[in-house]
């Protein structure tokens, strides 16, 4: 599993190390008797249009936790980031779909990258009838903070927007570490270049394209949202949850101490903290 010392580790080498070292660094739990998968389920054509889903023991309905792994959007990183989660959410009755996308570099974008989160979520519409998709919740790290975020806004997001006429929707949402202002991510320089290189451009460039793109410009989203963010994360600045909650009045989960890693560890009480406003926001 990833302690301390491998994570600050992980934190200094995000933009150079390939997905598969991140995930040889962490060895999660094992899956509990009767829980069944990963099965791949495919939404697209492409190699990255896909998720993982992993149904836990005994009959449903069952709740979803969709689970969308960071690494600024870019296509260094992968979904096996969020396979230890799903095995814990399983274990915990949780039906986990662990999702994979266009990322820059490998064909995302704008707006492929949008046209995939959703099309991952609306893919449970016809996946297995035991999950109960009144229940629905995603779980995003980081980048992956910011998709699980825009998918919770995706209702309120005109005709013919990414994303918009959702066939699935989300009962909450929680974001570990999210981006959540593009805009001022943009102006502090959360992931050198990644938000531009998202979106195609800088918000005096493409303010339309950040309007639709950024959760903090969708508020109210309609549905809760809660942050979770440790105050020394050196990736993605505690501000970026501090500015979203102050606008949506959502809830601030703050962890003292904690690096942006954490929360993507299994072993951690800063997983926990992210597994348990799950579970409430499922109900």
């Amino acid at each position: 599993m990833i302690g301390p010392v491998s994570r600050r580790a992980l934190s200094r080498l995000l933009l150079t190390l390939p997905a598969a070292v991140l995930a040889a660094c962490a060895a999660g739990p094992r899956p509990a008797a009767g829980t069944g998968g990963p099965v791949r389920l495919d939404y697209g054509p492409d190699p990255s249009q896909f998720g993982e889903l992993t149904l836990p023991a005994g009959d449903g309905p069952v709740p979803v936790v969709m689970v969308v792994h960071g690494g600024f959007w870019r296509s260094s990183f992968g979904a096996e980031l969020g396979r230890p989660l799903a095995v814990d959410l399983a274990n915990q009755g949780f039906a986990a779909w662990n999702v994979e996308y266009r990322r820059v570099g490998g064909g995302g974008g704008w707006t492929a990258t949008f046209d995939d989160a959703a099309a991952a979520l609306d893919r449970l519409a016809d996946a297995d009838p035991r999950l109960d998709l009144s229940r629905v919740v995603a779980v995003g790290h980081s980048a992956g903070g910011h998709l699980a975020a825009w998918l919770a806004a995706r209702p309120g997001l005109p005709a013919g927007a990414p994303g918009a006429g959702p066939r699935v929707r989300l009962r909450g949402a929680v974001s570990q570490a999210g981006v959540l202002d593009l805009v001022d991510a943009v102006r502090e320089g959360v992931g050198g270049s990644a938000v531009t290189d998202l979106v195609g451009g800088t918000p005096e460039q493409v303010p339309d394209r950040y309007a639709l793109a950024s959760p903090v410009e969708r508020v109210p989203l309609g549905v809760p949202v809660v942050c979770v963010h440790g105050t020394d994360d050196r990736n993605v600045p505690i501000r970026q949850s501090e500015r979203f909650t102050a606008a949506s009045g959502d809830e601030l989960v703050t962890l003292p101490g904690v690096d942006h890693f954490a929360v993507i560890d299994p072993s951690t009480d800063a997983w926990r903290a992210c597994r348990d406003a799950a579970a409430r926001l499922a109900g």
